[in-house]
Formats: C-alpha cells, sequence, structure tokens
C-alpha cells in the first residue's frame, strides 16, 4: 500500500501533498467521490499518479479521474501536461494502445424494430466488424498503409468508407498534424495491414443501445440525439496491432539508448524523452500516426455498421455523433498562470473535454463543446457528457473516459462463470455475442465500478455536465 499524505480540497477533489515524496514536483490530484475514493486509496495506482509527478516539466498537477486504475507507467485514467519546451514525452503516459477511442452514431430506426430483431442484428454485427484477433477483408498494402497513416480520416472519405459530415464530427477531424509514416517500423505496419476495420480484444467491443434518459435537451439536440429511446451504437476500439508495435519499438529503444531519454527514479515503465529530442519527435511523429489508423479503425467500422443496418432496415440513415481519442500525448495551448502555453497533454484512459469557450469559432461544437463519451460496462448505462467551462484549469479539459476496472481481469475470470454472465445479461434484456467464454468472465459487469457513480463524481468536480443517458440492447465482444 503506497504511503502518502492526502486531504480532500473539497467535494470531489482530492490532493496527494507534494511533500508525500521529495522527488515530486507538483501535487497529485484526484477526482472522485468519497465512495470510489475509499477503494481508489488501495489501490497500485495512486503511487502511480505520485509517480508521474515526479516526471520534468510537469505542468500544476498530475490528475487522475474516478475511473483511475493501474496501469502501464501511468495510472488508467491519468492526466498530466507537460511544458513542450523543455519537458517530457512519455510513451508510457499514451500506452499500447493508441487511441483507443470511441465513436457513438444515431440510427434513425424505430426502436421497436430493433428490439424485435436484436439476435439478428447483433450476429449480423459480430460477423461485419471482425474481432478478436481476427483480421478483415481489407487487406492493403504498405503503399496504402502509409498513406492511411498520413491522412487519417481523409483517407477513409477518399476512399468510400466515410462521409464529410462524419470528419467533421470526429476529434481533430480524423487527422493528427505531424504523423509521419517513416516513423513507423515496417513490423507495425504489417500488423496493421490486415486489421484496418477489426474490433480487437478484451475491453473493445460494439453495442447497440437506447436513449434511456436525456438529461440536457438543448446540448442533445445540438449533438443530433433526438430524444428518449432513439437507437444508437457505440464503438470502443483503437489502433489495433499497430498501435502496440508503435508503443513497443519505442519503449525498447527508449530503455537501451541515452540520447534524449530521461530515466524515472521509481518506475522504468515512465522512462521518457525530452519532446525536443530527435527520438521525442520520432515519437510524436510516430504515435500521431498510429492515431490515425486508430480514428480510421473505428470510421471503416462505422461504415460496416452503415451496411448492416441498410441490409436489414432498406433506408436507414446512420449519422456519426462523435469520434474521440482516450489513449494520446496531444499538443495544445491551455492558459497557466495568466498567460497561454504550449503544452503537450497526456490522456491515458481519460478524454478530452473542451467546453464552448475552448472549441473554434465555427467548429461544429463550438456551441456548447464537443461530445465526451463513457461507456459503462455490457450490463449498465453508457454516457454522453459534455466539458464544463472552467475545467481548463482543474484538468486541462479532460474526463474519464468509461466505468474503470475495480479488480483485475484474472479476478473476474476466477470469479465470474461466463454461462451466468450470459444468462443475467439476457434476462435484462440483453443479447450478448462474443468470440469465446473467457472474454465473458474477464468483462463481466461486475468487473467494473458503478459507471453513475463515476459521471456523479466528474460532475461533481465541475469537469463535465450529463447530457444523455444509453443503455445496451445488443452487445459484440472481441
Amino acid at each position: 500500500m503506497p504511503e502518502f499524505k492526502i486531504r480532500q480540497k473539497e467535494p470531489f477533489v482530492y490532493e496527494i501533498d507534494q511533500s508525500s515524496d521529495p522527488r515530486m514536483k507538483v501535487p497529485g490530484i484526484i477526482y472522485s467521490s468519497d465512495k470510489l475514493m475509499e477503494q481508489i486509496s488501495h489501490d497500485q495506482s495512486v503511487q502511480q499518479v505520485m509517480n508521474v509527478a515526479m516526471l520534468p516539466g510537469i505542468v500544476r498537477a498530475s490528475y487522475a479521474m474516478p475511473d483511475i486504475h493501474w496501469g502501464y507507467g501511468f495510472p488508467i485514467g491519468g492526466v498530466a501536461a507537460f511544458d513542450f519546451d523543455g519537458g517530457v514525452v512519455s510513451p508510457g503516459g499514451v500506452g499500447y494502445d493508441i487511441n483507443c477511442g470511441v465513436s457513438l452514431v444515431r440510427v434513425n430506426v424505430p426502436l421497436s424494430d430493433v428490439k424485435s430483431r436484436i439476435r439478428e442484428l447483433t450476429n449480423l454485427l459480430f460477423s461485419a466488424v471482425p474481432s478478436g484477433i481476427g483480421s478483415t477483408k481489407l487487406h492493403l498494402n504498405e503503399s496504402q498503409v502509409d498513406d492511411l497513416l498520413l491522412n487519417g480520416s481523409t483517407w477513409a472519405l477518399e476512399n468510400g468508407f466515410a462521409e464529410p459530415s462524419d470528419l467533421v464530427s470526429t476529434e481533430e477531424h480524423g487527422r493528427l498534424p505531424g504523423a509521419d509514416p517513416k516513423k513507423v517500423s515496417k513490423e507495425a505496419k504489417k500488423r496493421g495491414a490486415k486489421q484496418v476495420g477489426t474490433l480487437g480484444a478484451g475491453n473493445h467491443f460494439l453495442e447497440v443501445q437506447r436513449i434511456d434518459k436525456i438529461l440536457d435537451a438543448n446540448v442533445a439536440k445540438e449533438f443530433g440525439i433526438s430524444g428518449e429511446n432513439t437507437v444508437t451504437v457505440m464503438i470502443h476500439t483503437g489502433s489495433r496491432g499497430l498501435g502496440h508495435q508503435v508503443a513497443t519499438d519505442y519503449i525498447h529503444t527508449i530503455n537501451n539508448e541515452e540520447s534524449g531519454v530521461v530515466e524515472h527514479p521509481v518506475d522504468r515503465q515512465l522512462n521518457s524523452i525530452m519532446v525536443d529530442s530527435k527520438l521525442g519527435m520520432d515519437y510524436i511523429a510516430a504515435m500521431n500516426a498510429a492515431a490515425n489508423f486508430g480514428f480510421v479503425n473505428r470510421q471503416i467500422i462505422v461504415n460496416s455498421i452503415r451496411e448492416v443496418f441498410g441490409k436489414l432496415f432498406p433506408g436507414t440513415n446512420v449519422e456519426l455523433i462523435y469520434s474521440l481519442a482516450h489513449n494520446i500525448a496531444k499538443v495544445e495551448e491551455h492558459h497557466v498562470d495568466g498567460s497561454k502555453r504550449k503544452l503537450i497533454v497526456h490522456r491515458k484512459g481519460a478524454t478530452r473535454a473542451f467546453a464552448s469557450d475552448e472549441m473554434p469559432e465555427g467548429d461544429r461544437f463550438s456551441k456548447f463543446g464537443h461530445p465526451v463519451l463513457i461507456p459503462g460496462d455490457m450490463g449498465s448505462a453508457s454516457y454522453v457528457l459534455v466539458g464544463m467551462s472552467g475545467n481548463e484549469e482543474r484538468s486541462f479539459s479532460s474526463s474519464c473516459h468509461g466505468a474503470g476496472r475495480k479488480i483485475s481481469r484474472k479476478k473476474s475470470l476466477a470469479e465470474f462463470d461466463s454461462d451466468k454472465v450470459v444468462s443475467t445479461l439476457e434476462k435484462s434484456g440483453i443479447y450478448l455475442r462474443a468470440q469465446n467464454k473467457n472474454v465473458v468472465s474477464e468483462e463481466a459487469p461486475g468487473s467494473y465500478k458503478d459507471v453513475d457513480e463515476v459521471v456523479e463524481a466528474v460532475t461533481g468536480a465541475k469537469l463535465t455536465l450529463p447530457v444523455a443517458r444509453m443503455v445496451p440492447m445488443g452487445v459484440v465482444k472481441g
């Protein structure tokens, strides 16, 4: 159990005092309810919040969201910003699933029609979107992969997998600047060439939902959520084997060379790179390329959803509400001590949550801020949130990314019988189609925190406001 000095600064805000460890350069801030904090305080992730606070160039604080749990280097649910000049970029602060993220689409099919055919619909989606370790029928050559890595969702649009409105409703329009395919290894490209448009395994999923509650009618309408009982589909996946290989390559490099590398005093997983070093710029260019792959991966799944609904319900309109990243380090400008500073903001299992006053003029979401998409577990609700004004000062405009695990996959596998999980879900009106029994046990609803409590915490901490709540009807698990 970690040793630390922690106090509750205000409701839903806990501070780990900088004096807890003389190597900490800033305090730690954990956004949490009292109930969630009881569990968090006994988790290794608290020590990870402190470890992140030791990194050079960190600005203001090492932050954690209420869905925090132990991860590689950074805690999952961790946020930290570093000076672009004189700070570090941390591959451990991004993780292996670069641009793991969420897309949400709205479908204009009556709820009664979808409910009556939910098993058939879910099975068709399972067949149309390869999951687990499976590969897609869309096998790309290296030149095509390079084009995709450079251009992101623009590549999807030019190749018939996207509509112009999809790019407008994607973070950074689905294309991060500065991506360089030459900084991505041949092995990474080889892994990605046959996985674009696939779901992946573990906590990745595709879920057919209905809007259960509208919590802010004005914002919901602006986001294109027309009302309760609207049908939605949520996608959770990332950059697959390509992103994993990019992380593997660069983590290996920083642990085996000295130029530009900053060794962490406590945790080797937090060995980082000076942003202004050649290696630092190479990593950022490769990470951005992998992030572009993640945007395209989800976009092609959106295209597959359109095809499935079109076959089952002719004339269906499937509209992308938003697509976002939650494993990324992004160059952003933020107000710090009264002036704007160029930072590289790491969000590891955390989501960008810009309010309206931070959105560029003329942006699709400039009126209220962009959507923040929060999946729960496969037996509970998911949410659409929106960033609150003032959150820039609180967490560099960030939010939680989901419910967050409360027990390990190994413990879930031992504790939950897959047949009972399926049966319980079915009694609740949820049809599950999974690649194998192990993933059903590992991802059982009891493995996760209560998403309603997590959302209550980020709302109480004045990070985000709830807009809509969705509940599952059909779930595809990799």
